[in-house]
Formats: structure tokens, C-alpha cells, sequence
């Protein structure tokens, strides 16, 4: 009933046309963007408002015409998902830095970093990104650990001439193995936060109990828990504020009679948000104490510095309050015989601006790569004459435990927040968005042929490699 009812990620088609300098500096770029909303809006016009920012990729770029629709289908309706419409954005944007690298012979690495986001940068939306800008730093440490080296790429007349025979006539020549072996590397950024006007608050109180000194903190928060780690995070963000153990941290979210909005788990903004909630109520609690009020509680409303829609004329808005910044290198194995993509190695990095705890954050990170290796290669959903055809998990395959990477290696980069509390930065959404790009990148890099589009499903590789389309 899910696959056949509920709203799926939606299907997007981008064209797009960028123009640089010789030496790698991009000037302009026009984007169209036409996204399938099935049946009903949903929330559609806030997902592909978040594509018209993210469609030209984390980078300053002068001059940007974007044009942005969603169109009324007979198919189910498709909305929000772990991303928000930034990995569809960001998978097309990636693309483009790649051949865009290859056009002018230069390290894609390089082409990014000549053009990535700092602070001080100014947005599509003509407005500056908000302090502490720390992709470059993301993006170098990536390359790092990678072991990337900065040297000009190959024209693709050089590289023709280096590659296998074509596959069709004997799989790379006899004695070449048919598995080919390639990397790639991608990056992105993405709002912490409710975007583009939507009201944004947080709730929290803190209550400590004791005589002379504290022997309990009582939280009431009502962030939801669906298994990230929030209650745990909220536990540790309130004794840090505090300045007592986490053991003496009681956690009340369940009870609305005893608890305000907190808003959603949603926007990667629950930590962020709850933890400048907490933080705020807990000074309220300590200045409290010292005047002797035992117990002492305070209650305080956490809300951000405020944002705006799009002028529907300009197009002008300051959309976010704060983002996050991540980049991946991705190692592949190309089985040219079967069209098998096997994932050996996958390197996220990620600003997360202080771990509050690393485990969950790894935890957070080894979940959206294995998400995104499904919506990349296996997940391949089908809709035709407004019917599905893909219903159940028989031809509708989410990654099992052997189609898991061989390696995710999280690298935790703390850049703090100038906003966030003890600089925390969100992190739930960021880790899925490079996988998709980074990964054509890295097939790219094995077979010389550039796929534009996913899942990358074994036949649909197969054909693509054989020069034929599908």
C-alpha cells in the first residue's frame, strides 16, 4: 500500500548550460528544471524551491538564470524525502563540474574549489551565504583522504584513445579483466532549517532539582525520536549547558501537557534547534539557582534569525539561516560483462560543526549512503499509464547487506555554527546528497562513458555501455 499510495521522490528533468573561463572560473549558468508532481501539489512548490536555490551546485556563480516547474501528472503525487530536492539539484550541478573539468582539461577538484561557496559568497538568490562557509575546507579534506592529486585531467580525445576497445567487440581487448576500476568525488550543501519564510521555533524548559547542589535536570522538549539519536543528543546538549553528567538528565517528551512546539524532525534543524532551545532554558535555570530558587525552572523559545520567500518578480530572497556543507569520494568496480556496479570504498566528509556524539553521527552518515546507493542503483520505480508497476520488493529492490559499500569511512570536520549551539551544525540530510554524482563520476573514471541519468540498474548499464540507450 505505501509503494502504490504514498508520494515518492520526484522525478526531475534538468537541461543545462554553463559557460567559464579557460582557466576554470564559470560565469553563467541557465538552468531549466521540470519535475512530475503527480496528481496533487503535496509539497511540491517548497521541494522545487529548494531546487531553483540548489540547481547551480554550492558554487558563486555571477550570473544565473534559473527556470524552476512541476507539472500536474496522472501519477501518484511525490513530495518531501530525505534530501528535500537537493540531491536531484545537486546530482545535475556535480555533472556539470565534471564536464565541465573535462572540457578545459583540469582537475575536477580544482574546478570546484576555484568556484565553491565561502563566506562572503552571494547565492542565486542574490543574497550572501550565512557565516561560517566551510566547504573548501569539506572538499579538500575529502580529496585528502582520498588521496587525490591535483593534476590536469586528459582531453576526452586522450582519454578515447586510452580506453578498452569497444565493448560490443570483445570487452576492453582479450586478457583485460571485464571489471573496471574508478573513483569520483562530489560535494553539496544544504539548509539547516525551515526554508524561505516558514515560521521556525523551538520550545524547551529545564527544571533542576536539588538542595545545595544540582542532583537532577528535568528537559521537557518535544522533538520526536524515530531512531536518529535525538533524545540522546538532547540529554548531552542539556548537561553540557548545565554542567553536570548526563546521568542526572531527565528527558520529558512524550507529554504535550507538559511540553511546547518543538516543530518536526525534518530540515536536519532537530538537534540544532532543540539544542538552542535547551541551551537557552538552561541559562535561564542557572541564573535561577544562584538566586536560590530551588527548584528552578525556566522556559524558553529558541527562534532563528528570520528568512524570506522569492520575490516573485526578481526572484531575490535570503532563504536559510544556516547550512551544511559535505563532500564524498567513491571508489566503484565496473563489471563490463553484466553492467554490475559493485561499491568498494565510499569517503563522506562532513562540517558538522561540533559532534555532539560521533557514534550517531556515523551512524547517520553509513545509513544516508546506503539510502542513497538504493535511489542511485537499485531503487528503479515504475509508473506507466498512471499505474504502478513496480509494487512489490520482488522488482522494487531496496539494498540488501551485501550491496553495502565495502568501506564508509565518515570523516567528522567541526567548523562551528556561528548559530548553532556549541556551534552544532545539522547533519541528517547531507550525507545522501554527493553519493549519486560522485558515483557517475567514479564510472566515468572506469569506463570513459558518462550516465545521466538513475537508477543505475544493471541493464541500463549494460545498454549505455555498448553505446546503445535506454
Amino acid at each position: 500500500e505505501s509503494i502504490i499510495g504514498h508520494h515518492k521522490r520526484h522525478p526531475m528533468h534538468f537541461r543545462h548550460r554553463w559557460g567559464a573561463t579557460r582557466n576554470g572560473k564559470i560565469l553563467a549558468a541557465e538552468v531549466e528544471t521540470v519535475a512530475d508532481g503527480g496528481a496533487y501539489a503535496s509539497t511540491s512548490t517548497k521541494v522545487l524551491g529548494n531546487v531553483n536555490l540548489m540547481c547551480t551546485g554550492p558554487y558563486e556563480i555571477p550570473n544565473i538564470r534559473a527556470d524552476t516547474f512541476v507539472v500536474y501528472t496522472n501519477n501518484i503525487p511525490t513530495g518531501a524525502f530525505r534530501g528535500f530536492g537537493a540531491p536531484q539539484a545537486h546530482f545535475a550541478a556535480e555533472l556539470m563540474i565534471e564536464r565541465l573539468a573535462e572540457a578545459l582539461a583540469m582537475d575536477p577538484v580544482e574546478v570546484r574549489l576555484r568556484n565553491c561557496l565561502r563566506d562572503g559568497s552571494i547565492l542565486a538568490t542574490q543574497m550572501p551565504v550565512p557565516a561560517g562557509v566551510s566547504l573548501a575546507q569539506v572538499l579538500e579534506t575529502c580529496a585528502k583522504e582520498a588521496g587525490w592529486t591535483l593534476t590536469p585531467t586528459l582531453s576526452q580525445r586522450e582519454r578515447e584513445q586510452d580506453l578498452p576497445s569497444p565493448l560490443g567487440s570483445g570487452v576492453g581487448g582479450e586478457g583485460r579483466s571485464p571489471k573496471l576500476h574508478g573513483k569520483g568525488i562530489a560535494c553539496a550543501f544544504k539548509n539547516v532549517g525551515f526554508s524561505f519564510g516558514f515560521p521556525e521555533e523551538s520550545w524547551a524548559t529545564v527544571e533542576l532539582r536539588g538542595e545545595a547542589e544540582i542532583e537532577e535536570v528535568v528537559v521537557r522538549h518535544a522533538g520526536a525520536e524515530v531512531g536518529q539519536g535525538a533524545h540522546v543528543a538532547m540529554r548531552q546538549l542539556a548537561a553540557e549547558a548545565v554542567g553536570v553528567p548526563p546521568e542526572k538528565v531527565r528527558l520529558i517528551t512524550e507529554d504535550t501537557a507538559e511540553t511546547r512546539n518543538s516543530g518536526s524532525a525534518s530540515a536536519s534543524r532537530m538537534t540544532f534547534m532543540a539544542g538552542n532551545a535547551i541551551r537557552g532554558a538552561a541559562e535561564k535555570a542557572l541564573a535561577m539557582w544562584k538566586d536560590e530558587e530551588r527548584p528552578a525552572m525556566a522556559t524558553f523559545q529558541y527562534r532563528p534569525p528570520a528568512t524570506t520567500p522569492y520575490d516573485p518578480e526578481t526572484g531575490k530572497a535570503d532563504p536559510n539561516f544556516t547550512y551544511g556543507y559535505v563532500a564524498q569520494a567513491v571508489e566503484v568496480e565496473v563489471d563490463v560483462e553484466t553492467g554490475q556496479i559493485h561499491v568498494l570504498k565510499v569517503i563522506s566528509v562532513n562540517d558538522v560543526g561540533r559532534a555532539v556524539n560521533p557514534q550517531q553521527i556515523e551512524g547517520q552518515i553509513e545509513g544516508a549512503v546506503v539510502q542513497a546507493l538504493g535511489w542511485a542503483v537499485t531503487e528503479n520505480f515504475v509508473m506507466q499509464d498512471g499505474q504502478v508497476l513496480t509494487s512489490y520488493f520482488s522488482n522494487y529492490l531496496i539494498p540488501g547487506v551485501l550491496d553495502v559499500p565495502d568501506e564508509v569511512q565518515s570523516v567528522l570536520v567541526e567548523v562551528p555554527d556561528p548559530l548553532g549551539p556549541f556551534g552544532v551544525r545539522g547533519v541528517g540530510e547531507m550525507p545522501f546528497l554527493p553519493f549519486a554524482p560522485a558515483l557517475v563520476a567514479a564510472i566515468h573514471d572506469a569506463t570513459g562513458v558518462w550516465f545521466d541519468s538513475i537508477p543505475l540498474t544493471p541493464d541500463r548499464v549494460l545498454a549505455k555501455l555498448k553505446g546503445m540507450t535506454r
